[in-house]
């Protein structure tokens, strides 16, 4: 089996960690209970990570993705526990206030017009300081 890469050893220590904690559940969407095996904790983490011999390459490549999303929006096990959560590329959801972000209510995006008028007005306002001085 090839290397494991970075991204791949770091959601793989953290599905070990949730287990550790009492925090990893299987099945879908965790209705089938805690974990209790280590021989499954590890079966989990490398499904999780995408570095499973089990499954093809691009199935370990979706594997990934799914995670990265998952981590990405907050909606992991440890993150849910800690009350944290991120904003993505795309996301909608704000880094909680324990991680120094704005409540996860107030987060808005701004359209392609309101960005447009906000640079407008930076604009306006260089222009009116250059003339003052």
């Amino acid at each position: 089996m090839a290397k494991e890469s970075m991204a791949q050893r770091k959601t793989a220590g953290r599905v070990m960690h949730e287990f550790k904690h009492g925090e990893l559940k299987s099945g879908p969407r965790g209705r089938g209970g805690k974990v209790k095996s280590r021989r499954q904790a590890i079966a989990i983490a490398l499904k999780e990570s995408g570095a499973s011999k089990y499954e093809s390459k691009s199935e370990n490549k979706r594997n990934l993705a799914k995670t990265k999303r998952k981590e990405a929006t907050g909606r992991t096990a440890q993150q849910e526990r800690e009350g944290k959560s991120r904003v993505g590329a795309r996301g909608n959801r704000e880094s909680s206030r324990a991680m120094g972000g704005k409540n996860a209510k107030t987060a808005t995006r701004r359209t392609p017009k309101q960005r447009a008028a906000a640079r407008r007005n930076i604009r306006k306002a260089n222009t009116t300081r250059r003339r003052a001085a």
